[in-house]
C-alpha cells in the first residue's frame, strides 16, 4: 500500500496539507462546472468518484485545505479557508462554522505566531476566512506576526466602497469586512501586483479570470517544480476538460486563456499542479494530450476518503 504522507519535499521547500473541511458543497457536475461534457465524468468515472464527485447523489465534494510551505526558513501559508464563526447568509454551507483548523495546524507544527507569511490566492470566501478569528465582538488577525499578502486587484475588486456587480453576487457578503479589511487596517497586508517574489524559491504571479486578481504561486526548486494554482481549477475535469470554467468565474474568456497558459506551462516543466479544493490525493502532474491535457500521475498525499 502506497504510504500515507501529509508532507512532500520540493527542492528545499517542504509542503503539508493542512484540513479544514472535505464533503459536499451542494452543486451538481452541471451546475458547478456547466461547460464540462458530461461524458468526461462518466469516462472517468472509476477515479472521479468518491474523492471528487459522490456516486449516489452525483454532488460535488470539495476540499477546503491550507497549503503550509517551509522556505529559506520562513513559515508560509497558502490560502486560509473559510474559518470559524463567520456570518454567510448567502453562502451557508461556509456559515457558522467551528471546525479544528488551528488544531490541524498544531499538529503539522505551527503556531499562529510563528507563521511569517499568508498567500491568499484570490479574495473569496473560502480562501481568506483564517485570515482572522473572532474575539469578543472584534475581527483578530489570527496570524499576528504575518505579512498577508493580496492581489491588489481583487483587494478593490471586493472592496464594498467600490460597488462592484460581482458574478458570484452576495455569496462574498461580509468577507472583505470580517477577513480583509481588518487585516488591512492592521497594517499587515502587503497589495502587491503583476508579480511578486517571496524569496529564491516562490513567485507570485497574477492570473486572473476566476476574480480579477486571480493568482499563481510557483514553486521551483532544484529540479522540482509546483504551480499553486487557486481556483485556476476545482476539479480534475478541467484538466481533461481546460476550456471549462466553474460558474463562479468573473471573466469566463480570461479563466479560460489563464487556465490553458498556466497548464500549459506545467506539462512543460513537468511541474506539480496543486488547486486549492481538490480531495483524493490534492494534486496532480499534467501532460499535454493534443489540444487538452491529461494526468500523467498523483502526488503522494493522502486521499481525505482514506483517512481513519
Amino acid at each position: 500500500m502506497e504510504k500515507r504522507t501529509e508532507t512532500i519535499e520540493l527542492g528545499n521547500v517542504t509542503v503539508t496539507r493542512v484540513r479544514e473541511y472535505f464533503g459536499p458543497v451542494h452543486m451538481t457536475p452541471d451546475t458547478f462546472f456547466p461547460d464540462v461534457p458530461e461524458e468526461v465524468w462518466e469516462k472517468n468515472s472509476s477515479w472521479v468518484s468518491p474523492d471528487f464527485l459522490d456516486p449516489e447523489t452525483r454532488v460535488v465534494n470539495s476540499a477546503i485545505q491550507t497549503w503550509l510551505l517551509r522556505s529559506e526558513g520562513r513559515t508560509i501559508l497558502v490560502d486560509t479557508g473559510v474559518g470559524n464563526h463567520k456570518e454567510r447568509p448567502y453562502s451557508p454551507v461556509w456559515s457558522r462554522l467551528d471546525t479544528g483548523f488551528l488544531a490541524a495546524l498544531a499538529r503539522a507544527g505551527v503556531a499562529p505566531e510563528d507563521v511569517d507569511v499568508v498567500i491568499n490566492t484570490h479574495l473569496h470566501v473560502d480562501h481568506v476566512g483564517w485570515n482572522t478569528y473572532l474575539d469578543g465582538r472584534n475581527w483578530i488577525p489570527t496570524f499576528p506576526n504575518a505579512t498577508y499578502l493580496m492581489p491588489k486587484d481583487d483587494f478593490d475588486f471586493w472592496n464594498p466602497a467600490n460597488g462592484h456587480q460581482p458574478k458570484l453576487g452576495r455569496g462574498n457578503q461580509n468577507v472583505f469586512e470580517d477577513s480583509v479589511a481588518s487585516v488591512h487596517e492592521a497594517g499587515l497586508t502587503h497589495l502587491w501586483e503583476d508579480s511578486h517574489r517571496i524569496d529564491a524559491n516562490l513567485r507570485l504571479d497574477a492570473a486572473p479570470g476566476h476574480t480579477p486578481g486571480s493568482s499563481v504561486l510557483t514553486l521551483a526548486s532544484g529540479t522540482d517544480r509546483a504551480v499553486f494554482v487557486g481556483d485556476l481549477l476545482h476539479s480534475p475535469a478541467q484538466i481533461l476538460a481546460p476550456d471549462a470554467n466553474s460558474c463562479f468565474c468573473e471573466d469566463p474568456a480570461g479563466a479560460r486563456a489563464t487556465r490553458r497558459k498556466v497548464l500549459g506551462r506545467a506539462a512543460d516543466t513537468n511541474a506539480l499542479v496543486i488547486p486549492a479544493h481538490l480531495g483524493g490525493h490534492g494534486a496532480a502532474e499534467v501532460v499535454r494530450d493534443g489540444n487538452t491535457f491529461a494526468i500523467k500521475g498523483w502526488a503522494p498525499f493522502t486521499p481525505y476518503t482514506e483517512r481513519d
